[in-house]
């Protein structure tokens, strides 16, 4: 077990594609060893494949945000083979609206907003739950939350606000939810190691961001990256895109 407990881990929801994979990838080139959840097991074995082609100490479980068996399934092997954890990553996520479509909060559809809460916020507390006892037995656990900039209420009601166009409701409330989770957790947590915050990887090339955004898809996981690996000095409770300070 003092073997284990001097391998420094870290565990991303989602890590077999796009920003949690970029992800793995800048921790993994930390020396932090990553274990991937997937829904698709052969899908995190093939990203592992990847990771370890790179040189880069990588693992893959099954794991569904939405089957919470499988939340305790992460804490068994987690538990097992290293007795903590040193990192999580909650990247999983989705987005199941138009993220363009127009202001259409009016006839907002109930099962749309119930699945995005379900995939993007509760889920989230459910697993951070069943795991933070092993984050507590790190030396410096480290939450990070993954966000997005359309969860600021204070963006949104701006004059001429940069996202003004983007309102999906289901997925941007449920994002600015996530970041109370974030202030709540690490206020209750401000007295131990322990450092939570959200991140907003910016827009990127990925399946969900589309071809036409502006960052790149290597450059997607390198808030989370930072936000993992802050020192002892580093903020908790905070909502950041790279080195800047996001309004809530």
């Amino acid at each position: 077990m003092a073997e284990q407990h001097a391998v420094k881990v870290a565990f991303i929801t989602g890590g077999n594609r796009g920003i949690g994979l970029e992800t793995a990838k800048g921790l993994g080139g930390l020396g932090i060893t990553v274990v991937i959840g997937a829904r698709d097991l052969a899908k995190g074995e093939a990203a592992v494949r990847e990771l370890q082609a790179l040189g880069i100490q990588a693992e893959a479980i099954r794991f569904d945000a939405n089957d919470y068996a499988t939340h305790k399934t992460a804490y068994d092997y987690l538990q097992q083979h290293y007795g903590k954890l040193d990192i999580l990553v909650n990247n999983a996520g989705v987005l199941i609206e138009p993220l363009l479509g127009g202001n259409q909060t009016s006839n907002a559809d109930l099962e749309v907003l119930r699945t995005s809460f379900e995939t993007n916020f509760f889920s989230v507390i459910a697993l951070t739950q069943t795991l933070l006892p092993l984050i507590r037995k790190a030396p410096a656990g480290r939450i990070v939350n993954l966000s997005s900039i359309l969860g600021s209420l204070t963006l949104h009601s701006m004059p001429d606000s940069p996202i003004d166009a983007a309102k999906a409701l289901g997925y941007n409330a449920s994002k600015t939810a996530l970041n109370a989770f974030t202030i709540h957790l690490a206020h209750e947590l401000r007295d131990t190691p322990i450092k939570v915050n959200s991140a907003h990887p910016g827009w990127v090339k990925t399946e969900l961001g589309g071809p036409s955004a502006p960052m790149e898809l290597e450059d997607g996981g390198k808030t989370s990256v930072r936000l993992a690996t802050l020192g002892a000095e580093g903020p908790s409770g905070g909502f950041f895109h790279m080195d800047d300070a996001l309004p809530w």
